[in-house]
């Protein structure tokens, strides 16, 4: 039988990078976003208030339903894969059903101060720049940085979607169940914050390689219109650099990172201090 967890947070902060990591060991699973948390969302709707099949399907049924979505999902793994990580951003927006139906699984969620999530986006986009990408619905949306990062940030977009997210689970009544992990420590101290991620999680130690990391998925990222989103530098390390944010843009993300008040979360916290 499969034992879940999640990896979640917010984008370009070392989701795929950790996902690169746990697929060494043999007996787990992770990869880049799923469909999973989509096919949950929709099924909830299906069977909520306001739809015609709201008084035919019980609580009961529905966590019948949810449940058979991800062991369906991930039935043709190999035996071995014992651990499956399922990846998506939303996932930290649904601890409480995520807890209720899987009560030993946990989340990590990886973070990474905004400014430099917005950078990381910004070149990527700078880099295809023969393509709209699937970020910007018009060009008032891509126009400019400022238009960029502004559509962005916004609360139902990839970053301020995922801020949202992280924000409530990480001040939730159920966040003991989260490890939050800051992309720096992870990329300066892997050999540090794995094990911890192990001990979190309550699985056996294994050996990981921080210098021989493969991990691309190509045709994935040009259906985004971002080649390059996900593929993982082989070795594990810091890769320090200037932002290309204009300097009152990098200003304005950089003073968002409230997983620095830890006394007012229940979350376990891996980061390094400002």
């Amino acid at each position: 039988m499969q034992n879940f967890h999640f990896i979640s947070g917010l984008p370009r902060s070392g989701s795929t990078l950790l996902s690169a990591i746990l697929n060494q060991n043999p007996r787990f699973h992770a990869g880049v976003s799923s469909p999973v948390a989509s096919f949950f969302s929709s099924l909830v709707s299906q069977v909520s208030v306001g739809s015609e099949w709201a008084t035919r399907v019980s609580i009961a049924q529905r966590r019948r339903l949810l449940l058979g979505l991800f062991e369906g999902y991930y039935a043709d793994l190999p035996a071995q894969k014992q651990v499956v990580f399922d990846t998506n951003r939303s996932w930290t927006a649904r601890l409480p059903a995520l807890l209720d139906l899987f009560p030993q699984a946990r989340v990590i969620a990886c973070v990474r101060n905004v400014a430099w999530v917005m950078d990381s986006i910004e070149r990527l986009y700078r880099k295809n720049p023969y393509e709209n990408t699937a970020l910007f619905g018009n060009e008032g949306e891509r126009g400019t940085v400022y238009t960029r990062t502004e559509t962005l940030a916004q609360r139902n977009r990839l970053v301020g979607l995922a801020y949202s997210g992280l924000k409530e689970a990480y001040y939730s009544e159920q966040g003991r169940a989260m490890l939050v992990v800051d992309y720096d420590l992870l990329v300066q101290r892997p050999a540090h914050v794995i094990p911890l991620i192990y001990q979190f999680l309550g699985e056996e130690a294994f050996p990981h390689d921080y210098e021989n990391l493969n991990f691309d998925t190509p045709e994935y990222d040009e259906g985004l219109g971002l080649v390059g989103l996900h593929k993982v530098r082989q070795k594990v390390s810091p890769e320090p650099r200037e932002t290309i944010l204009p300097p009152d843009l990098f200003e304005q993300y950089a003073k968002l990172s409230f997983w620095y008040n830890t006394a007012s979360s229940r979350c376990n916290v891996l980061m390094v201090r400002p």
